[in-house]
């Protein structure tokens, strides 16, 4: 990568006095302080992000749900509480993660295709804004644990408008194909029963077409289908008291050019304005748009080793700590925290110590690097720290969050007995 162009995550992210930093923090002195493999975040990165969407939604009645699977850390969901934000959840240990980061529970939409009556009846109990219910029969249980509790659900259909995001199979979700939402046909004859169920109270209507998404249109045909919808289940009796896009904005990865997300609403707007729905509380779920940029993953250099066909850059991060690449063949940028090495330009492959093939962070990458030089995985934000396992009983990395030349240890690095903690050896013979 040129050095010179400005990086993704920039202008958080740059190169000054010939060392990478985030904001005003040099990440060799991360590096150096916490070890690597080491997660570190951009306060300002992501408050940023949020501007955006705030902007697009000034003078609205509009809530912002950050949704929280792209990175659950505490502290990050610190960051957009205290912002403003609401959350969008989809488990009941999500829910649990926002009620200790201090978050208000009225603020939080409950989504995913698999809710269990246990999640259904801790969400109920919290009091959240809504749960938004992807099956016929999710409303039918739904309905009976609310009545059970002696109360009645909030709830959103969540709608699939068949709409095609461009996007990642593994990550698109508004297809007829995909486990999500509510077919098209069957949403009246949805809403309809859910307004005879005597546990719910039918709030609104969700749709969520995909993630990573940087094209304008695929927004527009999706709401334009919602809304039509919008008018066909109020000209059945039921009214929506607010309408939720969802999210899936995606970011820059590899000179990706998404949308801006104020430019981007302000096209949205003028469709809802245009047929009438202007004054609904209108609902974002944005979660990789927020934090994606926001993050890096610092690792150091174990060994060169040259071969035949390829040239391996092997070093301490792995896929158990940015499965990215492994899942979905995703590009992440990677480039020294020191451009200034004295080693010469080579092609590698950067792959990490786990016992799999598939353990790469970044194909074919020119670099000038010898063992012990440092490098940092951009947009580490979204999707690294919150999908990490412990293959190979690897730790997790610890967390710092930068803010200005604040730096904050958000998660300590796991020590290899909290891994086993919960288990339990067999009784002597």
């Amino acid at each position: 990568m040129n050095h010179a162009a400005p990086l993704p995550g920039h202008p958080h992210l740059h190169y000054r006095g010939g060392t990478l930093q985030l904001e005003n923090v040099r990440l060799a002195d991360l590096a150096q302080t916490y070890g690597t493999p080491l997660y570190v975040y951009s306060r300002a990165a992501m408050l940023d992000a949020l501007a955006a969407y705030q902007r697009g939604f000034a003078g609205r009645r509009a809530r912002i749900c950050y949704a929280m699977k792209a990175n659950s850390s505490l502290a990050v969901l610190q960051v957009f509480a205290r912002a403003g934000c609401g959350f969008d959840i989809v488990s009941g240990g999500e829910l649990q993660r926002v009620l200790a980061a201090g978050a208000d529970p009225a603020t939080v939409v409950f989504s995913g295709v698999g809710k269990t009556r246990g999640e259904m009846h801790q969400a109920l109990q919290a009091g959240i804004a809504c749960f938004n219910v992807e099956s016929e029969a999710e409303l039918e249980v739904l309905s009976a644990v609310a009545q059970a509790l002696g109360t009645r659900a909030p709830v959103s259909i969540r709608v699939n408008p068949n709409v095609d995001a461009h996007t990642h199979p593994y990550i698109s979700t508004g297809l007829k194909g995909n486990k999500f939402g509510i077919a098209h046909e069957r949403v009246l004859a949805t809403y309809r029963r859910a307004a005879q169920l005597p546990g719910l109270q039918v709030k609104g209507i969700d749709c969520h077409i995909g993630s990573q998404i940087t094209e304008e249109t695929p927004y527009l045909d999706a709401m334009d289908k919602v809304l039509d919808l919008v008018q066909a289940v109020e000209a059945q009796g039921t009214r929506l008291e607010h309408i939720d896009f969802g999210g899936g904005l995606g970011i820059d990865y590899q000179g990706d050019t998404p949308p801006a997300a104020d430019a981007l609403w302000a096209k949205l707007l003028a469709k809802v304005d245009q047929r009438g729905y202007g004054q609904r509380l209108l609902m974002v779920e944005p979660g990789r748009s927020l934090v994606g940029n926001a993050g890096v993953c610092l690792t150091e250099v174990l060994y060169l080793k040259p071969g035949e066909q390829k040239n391996f850059c092997i070093v301490d991060a792995a896929m158990n700590d940015l499965p990215r690449p492994m899942m979905y063949e995703a590009y992440h940028a990677i480039v020294p925290l020191d451009p200034s090495s004295s080693a010469p330009p080579q092609t590698y492959d950067v792959v990490g110590p786990i016992c799999e093939s598939g353990d790469w962070l970044g194909r074919e990458r020119s670099l000038a690097v010898q063992p012990g030089d440092r490098l940092a995985v951009l947009s580490a934000g979204a999707y690294c720290s919150a999908m990490g396992s412990n293959y190979n009983t690897r730790a997790r990395p610890a967390e710092v969050l930068v803010d200005g030349a604040q730096v904050h240890l958000i998660r300590e690095r796991e020590a290899i007995s909290d891994i086993f903690r919960a288990e339990r050896l067999l009784p002597d013979e």
